[in-house]
């Protein structure tokens, strides 16, 4: 039978770890696996997606033995690295119409507001310390190409009766935010911002509480296919019937998902906390900010007053390889730096404490997928969140777990799961060339289009040819 060989993880030092991360004082909490273990389900990823699926598995069938292997900590990946922005799937309705249908989507959507109120109970009950604040989701234009980049979305959630987004005005986004930067928009009031860290933190601890079996420092190696599949990590192995595969961007080492998930860098940084400054400006709330350009602005004030202020669309992976800049990048978060002076001039003089990078795992449609592997319907996977994971992961977490146990219900039968349907991507080096290329040429016209100019005739002929892009 096949095995599968999966490449370690490129760990990073404390020093190099999110502010999140290092802000919870995020660290090993479980052993390593060391001997054999019997597990009924054993899913590979101990961030977001891996926890909520062992959560979910023991909700729907609690005796079900669920062993977690997570190569570092859990949440040392992209789920205690990203932006903390908490906010429903009706962002993307339009994305999500276009791969399972609009009566899907609109019940999805509507999953991802319940989640919302869900990690609400979770926090109000004691169960999980996130620092969740739902101030308000509010996605903005700050230049005139940006405008308008909500409506169909807003008019897709109107028309199937949702009351998610209100519009915001220039004068509501400065009383909000403190800055003048983003002149017009829409929010969705109910969403907000998390502390991304405390967040998995708290869900490892609740997945040990209700039955979950985690091991950490425990990277897998390789798995060895057949009915029970044998997963081996450097110093011990795990046999189970079913294999759930939840580890992000490091998925892309198995060549039938590489096909068709490309690895894109963030980079995150957070300054000094400041919060007399930001009173002083009108930035008081616990709203999450996004701007709408391509390499999209997110940005979010703690209640300790610092600025969490994030970018997408870094640097690509060759051949999906995540190193060590996938930790922390050379340039230190400079393009992040002359963005927050744009947006808040008032905090040029303020110092940066942390800078940080995390790898997004992406699929051309913007929207996650889910299912088996080809020949091997025992090894199950979900990948594609596409940075926004958060209100997203607990509905894969569900997807997978009715997957792990074979129901025929409306979470297996989803029209997110199966890679047939999906489009794939050049091969190497193609890939990696023609990404840098367009990457490139997308960068330069928000450049240009932040300053309300126009990009040359050739990046934006090459900026449309992002993968999903509806330019």
């Amino acid at each position: 039978m096949p095995t599968f060989r999966l490449r370690k993880p490129v760990v990073a030092p404390p020093q190099d770890r999110s502010f999140w991360l290092q802000d919870a004082g995020a660290d090993y909490a479980a052993p390593s696996l060391g001997g054999r273990e019997q597990a009924d389900v054993v899913i590979i990823g101990g961030g977001y997606t891996g926890l909520w699926t062992a959560l979910r598995l023991l909700e729907d069938a609690p005796s079900t033995r669920v062993v977690v292997l997570e190569a570092d900590f859990c949440g040392a990946g992209a789920s205690g690295r990203n932006g903390g922005q908490v906010h429903s799937w009706f962002a993307e309705i339009d994305a999500l119409a276009a791969v399972v249908g609009l009566e899907e989507a609109t019940q999805l959507c509507r999953e991802t507001a319940d989640v919302i109120a869900e990690l609400e109970r979770m926090q109000r009950a004691g169960q999980v310390d996130m620092d969740l604040r739902l101030d308000g989701w509010l996605w903005t234009a700050s230049s005139i190409a940006q405008e308008g980049a909500w409506d169909r979305p807003v008019a897709m959630t109107a028309a199937v009766g949702a009351a998610r987004f209100e519009p915001l005005n220039a004068g509501e986004i400065l009383r909000r935010t403190g800055s003048s930067a983003s002149y017009v928009g829409v929010e969705e009031p109910k969403a907000g911002t998390v502390h991304p860290a405390k967040l998995a933190l708290g869900l490892r601890a609740l997945a040990q509480k209700r039955g979950a079996v985690i091991y950490e420092r425990s990277p897998v190696r390789a798995i060895h296919t057949g009915a029970v599949c044998r997963v081996e990590t450097e110093r011990g192995e795990v046999r189970a019937s079913r294999v759930v595969l939840a580890a992000n961007a490091w998925l892309s080492a198995v060549s039938e998902i590489h096909r068709h998930m490309y690895v894109v860098e963030s980079q995150v940084i957070a300054t000094a906390p400041v919060p007399d400054l930001l009173d002083g400006i009108g930035w008081r709330g616990g709203a999450s900010i996004c701007d709408s350009q391509k390499n999209v602005l997110y940005y979010q004030r703690t209640d300790a007053g610092r600025v969490i202020f994030g970018r997408g669309g870094g640097r690509l992976a060759y051949r999906c390889h995540i190193g060590a800049e996938f930790n922390r990048s050379k340039e230190h978060g400079w393009h992040n730096r002359r963005e927050l002076h744009r947006v808040y001039p008032s905090l040029r003089g303020v110092a940066v404490d942390y800078d940080w990078t995390g790898p997004i795992d992406c699929v051309p449609e913007h929207v996650p997928v889910f299912g088996a592997l080809d020949g091997h319907p025992n090894i199950l996977f979900g990948i594609g969140f596409n940075g926004t994971g958060i209100a997203q992961t607990p509905i894969g977490g569900r997807i997978l777990a009715s997957l792990a146990l074979e129901r025929k219900d409306r979470w297996s039968e989803s029209g997110l799961v199966g890679l047939a349907r999906r489009g794939k991507l050049p091969p190497e080096p193609f890939r990696y060339l023609g990404g840098s290329i367009v990457r490139q040429a997308v960068r330069r016209k928000n450049d240009a289009e932040i300053l309300n100019k126009r990009a040359s005739p050739v990046s934006r002929m090459v900026a449309r040819m992002v993968p999903g892009s509806g330019e």
